[in-house]
C-alpha cells in the first residue's frame, strides 16, 4: 500500500508539472500520512540530510563556474582552440569539441559550458557555413563533459547519496565513495568523449562538406603556426588553472575537496577581476544571484531525496528493485547494459541531481553485488543524467542550444545520431572496462579503487 501510494503520487506530481522537488517531498509525506509515521521524521531526515559540512563544496564550486562564465574566460579558451585544430575540415566543430572540454573543467555544469561556449561558437559556426542544428548538436554534446569534471557539485552529490553503500566487489569490501576519488575518476572518461566527439564532428562535417558558404564555396582556417597556438595557449591557461589547483591541493594533501573549492572561488575572482580585468560589479552581482538560486535548488533536492532515502529504505525499496532486475538475468554484462538504458530513461524526463538522488539507492547496491564498484557506477551514473540533459522532454541543454541557435528541437533531434552513437560509445567504455575509471584514483591513493 505504502509503496504504491509513494509510487503514484510521486508520477502524479510529475505529470502535473510540479517541480521535482516538490514531488518527491508531497509523495513521501503522503506516504508517511499512509503508514501512520510521524510527520516530524520526514522533517528531521530532510535537515540532516542538507547539515553537512562536504557540501559547503556545492557553492563553491557553483559560484566559481559562475565567475568564470560571466569573466570572459570563454573567448580566451575558444581562440586557443580554434588555432589549434581549426584548420582541419569541420574544424570550427572539432575547436567547439575542445573549448567546450576544456571551459566544462571550469564550469563544471554542463548548462554554463552551453550557455558559455554556445554564445560565442554557434553564431560563429552559422556565419562560417555550418548549419545551425550541427552547431547546435556538436556545442551541446561537447558540453555534456563539464558533468564529469573535478568541479562539478554533482559529483559531491553523488558521493553523499553513495555514503551509505556497503558490498562486496572482487572479494573487497567497499564502502561508500569520496568526492576526490571521484574527481579523479571522471578525468579520463572525459578524453574518451572528447575523442568521440572529436571523431563525430569531423565525420558529419566531411559527410556534408562544412564548411559551405551559401555560394557553395568552402572556407577553412589556415593554421596560423605553433607560435600562436602557444600564445593563444599562455592567455587561456590561467583559465584553465583552476583544475589543476584543485587536484593539486588534494594530491598533496594541503586541503579537502571541500577547503579546495573555496580556493577555486578565491583563484576564480582573482584571475577575473585582477589579472584579466573582465569581472565587473554588475557581472560579479549576477554570478552571486545565479549561484545563490542554483544553489538553494540543489541543496532543497538533497534535503527532500534523503526523506525519499528513508522511506526507501523503510520499504526496502533497492532490495525489491535488485530482486526484479535480478530474476530478468544474473548476467552481469546485461545487467549493466539493463541499469544504463533505465538511468538513461529517468534522466530524459528528471534533472540531473534528482535522477542521481532517486537512483543511487536503488541501483549501486545491485552494482555492486553484480561486480561494479561505486566509483565506476558514480562516472557511469553521471555520464547517463549527462546525456539525459540533451535529450527530450528535460533536455536543458539541448533547450539552451536551440536557444540560442535559433532552431527547433525537431530539426537538431533530426541530425542527432552521430553525436548519440558517439556518447553511447563513450558510455560502452567506461561501463564495461573498469580501469577506465578507477586506474587514476587508484595510481593517486597508491591503492586499488573499485
Amino acid at each position: 500500500m505504502a509503496l504504491a501510494v509513494l509510487t503514484l503520487t510521486f508520477c502524479f506530481f510529475l505529470i502535473i508539472g510540479l517541480p521535482v522537488a516538490f514531488a518527491i517531498a508531497l509523495s513521501c509525506i503522503l506516504t508517511f500520512v499512509a503508514e501512520d509515521l510521524p510527520i516530524a521524521t520526514a522533517f528531521q531526515s530532510m535537515i540532516s540530510g542538507m547539515n553537512v559540512f562536504s557540501f559547503l563544496a556545492i557553492p563553491f564550486f557553483i559560484f566559481s563556474g559562475e565567475i568564470m562564465l560571466h569573466g570572459g574566460i570563454a573567448e580566451k579558451i575558444v581562440n586557443f582552440a580554434r588555432n589549434l585544430v581549426g584548420h582541419w575540415r569541420g574544424g570550427l566543430g572539432m575547436a567547439n569539441v575542445v573549448a567546450c572540454t576544456l571551459f566544462g573543467g571550469v564550469s563544471g555544469s554542463p548548462g554554463a559550458d552551453t550557455s558559455a561556449m554556445g554564445g560565442i561558437m554557434i553564431p560563429m559556426m552559422k556565419k562560417e557555413g555550418y548549419s545551425a542544428d550541427y552547431a547546435v548538436n556538436v556545442t551541446t554534446h561537447a558540453s555534456l563533459a563539464g558533468a564529469l569534471m573535478p568541479t562539478s557539485h554533482n559529483m559531491i552529490i553523488y558521493a553523499f547519496a553513495a555514503q551509505g553503500a556497503v558490498g562486496v566487489v572482487n572479494g573487497q569490501t567497499v564502502r561508500g565513495v569520496s568526492i576526490a576519488d571521484m574527481m579523479f575518476a571522471g578525468l579520463l572518461p572525459v578524453i574518451a568523449l572528447m575523442i568521440c566527439m572529436l571523431a563525430a564532428a569531423y565525420w558529419v562535417a566531411k559527410k556534408n562538406g562544412f564548411p559551405r558558404l551559401p555560394d557553395g564555396t568552402t572556407k577553412i582556417d589556415i593554421f596560423p603556426g605553433w607560435r600562436a597556438v602557444g600564445l593563444s595557449l599562455l592567455a587561456a591557461v590561467p583559465g584553465f588553472l583552476v583544475i589543476f589547483i584543485i587536484l593539486g591541493c588534494i594530491i598533496a594533501g594541503v586541503t579537502t575537496a571541500t577547503e579546495a573549492a573555496g580556493i577555486a572561488v578565491v583563484y576564480s575572482l582573482f584571475l577575473t577581476i585582477v589579472v584579466y580585468r573582465s569581472l565587473g560589479w554588475e557581472q560579479l552581482m549576477r554570478a552571486s544571484a545565479r549561484a545563490a538560486k542554483t544553489t538553494g535548488i540543489v541543496l532543497l533536492l538533497i534535503g527532500v531525496s534523503n526523506i525519499l532515502q528513508w522511506q526507501m529504505a523503510f520499504l526496502e525499496i533497492p532490495d525489491k528493485t535488485a530482486a526484479l532486475l535480478l530474476s530478468a538475468t544474473d548476467n552481469p554484462l546485461v545487467m549493466y547494459a539493463l541499469i544504463n538504458i533505465i538511468l538513461f530513461l529517468l534522466g530524459t524526463f528528471m534533472d540531473m541531481a534528482a535522477t542521481i538522488l532517486i537512483c543511487t539507492p536503488l541501483f549501486l547496491p545491485l552494482a555492486m553485488q553484480m561486480g561494479m564498484g561505486p566509483v565506476q557506477f558514480g562516472i557511469v551514473l553521471l555520464l547517463n543524467c549527462a546525456l539525459g540533459l540533451n535529450t527530450p522532454p528535460v533536455g536543458t541543454v539541448q533547450f539552451i542550444g536551440c536557444a540560442i541557435g535559433g532552431v527547433s528541437v525537431g530539426e537538431v533531434m533530426k541530425t542527432i545520431t552521430p553525436f548519440y552513437m558517439a556518447l553511447f560509445a563513450a558510455m560502452a567504455v567506461v561501463t564495461y572496462v573498469p580501469w577506465f575509471s578507477t586506474w587514476l584514483p587508484a595510481f593517486i591513493n597508491g591503492h586499488l579503487v573499485y
